[in-house]
């Protein structure tokens, strides 16, 4: 493979092939470091994330739609392909490209302000001194 992956997108397709067409990619200007205020928003949004997925997954949620602001077309992403997109800007300032959702149904994706209060939702039904060892719960802690 020409590089590490981060965890949760596939195999690399063309890994040792030299004929691999992403190799055009390479002339791309490298990502920059991600200034300390850009790290710590990245890692909310990861921890908000795993909040999202565990409130919103099992009704049929998919992931998040977002609006593109260059072809000002909806991108629906699931969950796993933002975690993996969040977690390769954290390490190495660069988001890969990446296919579209194939033939996505809209129904099934929420955009980050629904999740935003949907979660709030959900977390004022908590008891204030229940809600940190609630949402350490969602995030996967024990």
């Amino acid at each position: 493979m020409r590089d590490h992956i981060p965890p949760g997108l596939p195999p690399d397709p063309f890994a040792d092939d030299p004929q691999d067409p992403a190799s055009a990619l390479d002339s791309l200007d490298p990502g920059q470091p991600l200034d300390p205020h850009e790290r710590m928003a990245i890692e909310e949004d990861l921890q908000d994330l795993a909040v999202y997925e565990a409130l919103l997954s099992h009704r049929g949620v998919r992931g998040l739609v977002v609006l593109c602001e260059d072809c000002q077309r909806d991108h629906f992403h699931d969950w796993d392909m933002l975690r993996a997109n969040l977690v390769q800007l954290l390490t190495d300032g660069t988001v890969r490209p990446h296919e579209p959702a194939f033939d996505p149904n809209p129904e099934a994706y929420v955009t980050w302000d629904y999740c935003r209060g949907y979660a709030d939702g959900v977390m004022s039904d908590v008891s204030p001194q229940n809600r940190g060892i609630y949402r350490s719960w969602l995030q996967g802690g024990s």
